[in-house]
């Protein structure tokens, strides 16, 4: 039995995952842990998609890379999918979305090329990643949070942290 929750916070490309995580980590004494960052110290990228500018990840290899560490519980996985982590490790999905116009707006300050800026709107448009959590995870861990503002995302992070502290209590006497 683990002892610290662990926490998937998912989302399109400048939705706030690592804003969150990193304050989050900072407040509850979690582990962020950067998919992308990892996929780039492991090399566990498949291909180069010059289109988008950007890496296809192996998720297979991903999630060999961080199941030892999911076993043991206490963190806070930032990526842009959450369909590849077992059901049995994850304790809480969060799912942050924003208004597609903010979006825009702060994908284009990454100077995203228009065809991957594109693909990320339409995905927060159509709720592709909500969608893909509550179709792998139980509907009662799948929260969608609102990040457009910092007053969003600090009460996100109170909201998170809260349920923490609860998730800690709950499971106290079972670890």
């Amino acid at each position: 039995m683990r002892d610290q929750p662990n926490i998937i916070i998912t989302g399109t490309p400048g939705v706030g995952k690592t804003t969150h995580c990193e304050m989050l980590a900072q407040n509850t004494g979690l582990t962020h842990l950067s998919i992308n960052q990892i996929s780039k110290e492991q090399d566990i990228r498949e291909t180069y998609d010059e289109e988008l500018k950007t890496w296809i990840v192996d998720e297979d290899k991903v999630v060999d890379a961080v199941m030892d560490k999911l076993e043991v519980g206490g963190y806070l996985v930032d990526w842009h999918a959450c369909d590849m982590f077992p059901e049995r490790l994850i304790d809480l999905v969060v799912v942050l979305r924003v208004d597609s116009t903010l979006l825009y707006d702060r994908l284009k300050a990454r100077d995203y090329p228009e065809v991957k800026l594109q693909e990320n709107l339409d995905c927060e448009i159509m709720e592709v990643l909500l969608d893909e959590a509550r179709e792998n995870y139980a509907e009662e861990v799948v929260v969608e949070l609102r990040s457009d503002t910092t007053e969003e995302i600090e009460a996100n992070i109170e909201r998170i942290e809260a349920w923490i502290k609860q998730w800690k209590e709950d499971h106290a006497n079972k670890a």
